[in-house]
């Protein structure tokens, strides 16, 4: 399973858009993967279809999407009606990889060891790996089958982690886009003026100790 930090493994496979490069397909791109433990179930229906109808806002912050289960492509192809049907949704615009063989969850270690198929062979958990332009692993979670993820929370963390990798700033609990943000530490004080012309607050303590310190959401 792939660490922060680490370049993403590369692999070829099957999807509802042809067979991908993996590597090729992330281009210079943000991209979000994520798997789900099997098609034609009820709570990845729900999910595959929000995904879906957050595609414009993922699209404006430069994030391709991209799916995986260990079902074939008929079967995608198949379920992907019945959540354009459910949702509401009038197209299905982002790939699903077929991965029958566990090859790309076994590299990525996204199997959950509790859920298995009609066969007895293990199904993927709800896992979600968030990768860079520089095809490095931003952010990995990992959900259980029962749980369905909530992907308005993903479209926070791009925001943050976009904002983060070029300011010299970190997101405070429950940050949104446009809310204030905390100076990073290793910025001197004295060099706060020059990096933040929107000024920047320090927030006393009782250990005296200059660390806090926020400033409005750097342009």
């Amino acid at each position: 399973m792939p660490k922060l930090g680490d370049v993403v493994p590369n692999f070829t496979a099957d999807s509802t858009a042809g067979n991908i490069d993996f590597h090729s397909w992330l281009g210079d791109s943000w991209a979000i993967l994520f798997s789900h433990p099997a098609d034609y179930t009820p709570v990845c229906t729900t999910e595959l279809g929000r995904v879906q109808a957050l595609e414009q806002e993922f699209t404006k912050r430069g994030v391709k999407l991209i799916a995986l289960s260990c079902d074939d492509v008929d079967s995608h192809k198949g379920w992907i009606e019945d959540i354009k049907a459910y949702n509401n949704l009038p197209e299905f615009s982002y790939p699903i990889i077929a991965d029958p063989k566990r090859d790309v969850a076994e590299l990525y270690g996204m199997m959950d060891p509790d859920e298995k198929d009609a066969a007895g062979l293990p199904l993927t958990c709800r896992a979600v790996f968030v990768i860079g332009p520089d095809k490095r692993l931003k952010l990995s979670l990992l959900y259980p089958a029962t749980t369905g993820r909530n992907f308005d929370e993903l479209l926070r963390v791009v925001d943050s982690l976009q904002l983060t990798a070029t300011k010299k700033v970190a997101t405070p609990v429950d940050w949104r886009q446009g809310g204030s943000c905390m100076v990073v530490p290793s910025v001197k004080q004295e060099d706060t003026a020059g990096l933040f012309p929107k000024g920047v607050t320090v927030h006393d303590v009782p250990s005296g100790k200059v660390y806090l310190r926020t400033t409005p959401q750097p342009e």
